[in-house]
């Protein structure tokens, strides 16, 4: 009797598009909130986030799909159409979620999220390609459709046990060029997809982003910038240091923890308080 086929493990590396990356873009809350993020690059580049009319700005949930995402896309071998197609239910297991409808429904909505939420870039977003930064009006997924199957398939997966769980519907996403071409160009981040879900704080999973972003940028060992501006790129809601300390903490406490980084501290001087990480 022939062997079944062993299953081919789960690529852990994702690469993201490290401009993206290094301006704020997720809620680290899911609020419903539905006002614009606003940053200010050091050398004036203006960067907002847009949400679509009635809609709230993408989540915590929202930024472990676009990660699960992007991990599919280097799995996939970076597919030129960027499109991407997968089952709800095959998606949400390898994010490590409950399956059940709930969930489901949650993920729709993040999808067409990233959709319809429009990232604009005045100066501050840049095309590795062209090598500038052109005025940029785009959204994290150029395309969304989701295709639930017909209700006698469904009434079917009752009479099998072992398919009851699966979800009826199959996903068909395709990523903004926007993305693609910087990826394509080599101006990434890489994540390691197991640590960043072993982290289970979302400001943790952010500031890993941020992170990496940062080292693939500069090369530096170190990393000093203002408490503030900080809180801008994540972004964080506090404004008072010792309020972005108590939120920022436990989640350098994770990171050490996982080795990912090799120091993490708050620096005062005077009244300026700053934050210094060590790769």
């Amino acid at each position: 009797m022939a062997a079944a086929p062993r299953r081919r493990p789960q690529s852990r590396t994702v690469l993201l598009d490290r401009v993206i990356e290094a301006f704020p873009l997720f809620r680290l809350s899911d609020s419903s909130d539905d006002a614009a993020v606003a940053y200010t690059t050091p050398d004036g580049g203006r960067w907002r986030v847009l949400p679509a009319p009635g809609e709230r700005l993408p989540g915590t949930f929202d930024q472990d799909v676009y990660v699960e995402l992007l991990r599919r896309f280097h799995e996939a071998g970076a597919p030129s159409d960027g499109t991407l197609s997968f089952t709800l239910h095959a998606f949400l297991r390898a994010m490590g979620r409950r399956v059940d409808g709930r969930t489901y429904e949650q993920l729709r909505a993040a999808l067409a999220r990233l959709e319809r939420t429009v990232l604009e870039s005045d100066g501050a977003w840049y095309d590795a390609a062209a090598q500038a930064r052109p005025h940029a009006r785009f959204t994290l997924l150029a395309a969304v459709a989701i295709d639930r199957r017909r209700f006698t398939d469904r009434d079917q997966l009752a009479l099998f046990p072992a398919l009851a769980s699966n979800e009826p519907g199959d996903a068909r996403v395709t990523l903004a060029h926007q993305l693609r071409d910087n990826i394509a160009a080599g101006h990434v981040s890489t994540l390691n997809a197991q640590k960043y879900a072993a982290l289970s704080s979302p400001v943790a999973r952010r500031l890993y982003r941020v992170l990496e972003a940062e080292r693939a940028g500069d090369g530096d060992a170190t990393w000093l910038l203002p408490l503030d501006q900080l809180a801008e790129r994540l972004p964080l809601t506090q404004r008072f240091p010792s309020h972005l300390q108590r939120v920022l903490q436990p989640a350098h406490e994770m990171l050490l923890a996982a080795g990912l980084v090799r120091g993490a501290r708050f620096v005062q001087d005077g009244r300026l308080w700053s934050v210094e990480y060590r790769f």
